[in-house]
């Protein structure tokens, strides 16, 4: 079986993370760029299912700048066998639409019997990806996953509802994401990290996935403007001389909060 794991670096979220105002995005370079959490979880999950079915294949694929390949050699040295990087200046600034359009098209040029990915990342935090992904290939999708079972032919698992949870299963090939309620992620051991310098690391174009440059700014949105948040402002101080009940009451309601 081949288990493509989809991935991306993100801003370290122990660190401030800061917006380009001018360009609308995130800056990228103002904390130290790590391989985002959720997709440690998600590749926990295809090495689980190799760990117990040799012959099984882990490939990371990411879309992004070239630091990019920082963090997937993290995700080399954790255990997977190869990583594709699609890199091309034509992507930069790209949208939830494109980006998936992007994945799309490289998952078919590697070929897949199964895709991971975290349900959102941290620093755009949309939570669609995976399933446009999906759309794109014609696939069945199974999104938010708490837990994860995989077999020869088919994949399962468990999705939490406001009712309770809901077991669903799918035919492969298919495409799923993971919550952080997942596998948890193992640790790099320094056998794997010196394995990883040596693991394959595949650099794509659009051109060389199928896709025209000139496809991955035609129609995209783009920010029109954006703006800091502004500074924190002192709370409003009440003090109890009888009223402060009262003074409460008022303060909720002004807020419409009751």
């Amino acid at each position: 079986m081949k288990i493509v794991v989809l991935v991306k670096q993100v801003p370290d979220t122990y660190e401030d993370r800061k917006l380009d105002t001018a360009a609308g995005l995130v800056d990228r370079g103002a904390c130290e760029p790590v391989l985002d959490e959720i997709n440690e979880r998600a590749l926990e999950v295809a090495l689980r299912y190799r760990d117990g079915n040799k012959g099984t294949e882990v490939v990371l694929l990411s879309m992004g700048p070239e630091g990019t390949a920082s963090a997937l050699r993290k995700g080399l040295s954790m255990g997977a066998d190869v990583a594709v990087h699609v890199l091309d200046s034509a992507l930069s600034g790209a949208d939830l639409g494109r980006t998936a359009a992007v994945l799309a098209a490289a998952l078919r040029a590697t070929g897949f019997d199964l895709v991971i990915a975290g349900n959102a990342s941290t620093d755009g935090g949309g939570g669609v990806v995976p399933a446009m992904v999906a759309e794109h290939l014609g696939l069945p999708h199974l999104t938010f996953l708490d837990a994860v079972e995989i077999s020869a032919g088919t994949v399962a698992g468990v999705r939490a509802t406001e009712h309770g949870s809901l077991g669903v299963h799918a035919l492969l090939p298919a495409v799923i994401s993971v919550t952080e309620r997942s596998a948890e992620a193992r640790f790099p051991n320094f056998k794997g990290i010196l394995k990883a310098k040596k693991k394959p690391l595949q650099v794509l174009s659009l051109a060389e996935i199928g896709l025209d440059p000139a496809f991955a700014g035609a129609g995209r949105s783009a920010v029109v403007t954006a703006a800091e948040r502004p500074a924190r402002t002192g709370g409003t101080r009440i003090t109890d001389e009888g009223t402060a009940g009262e003074q409460l009451a008022d303060f909720l309601a002004s807020a419409r909060l009751i």
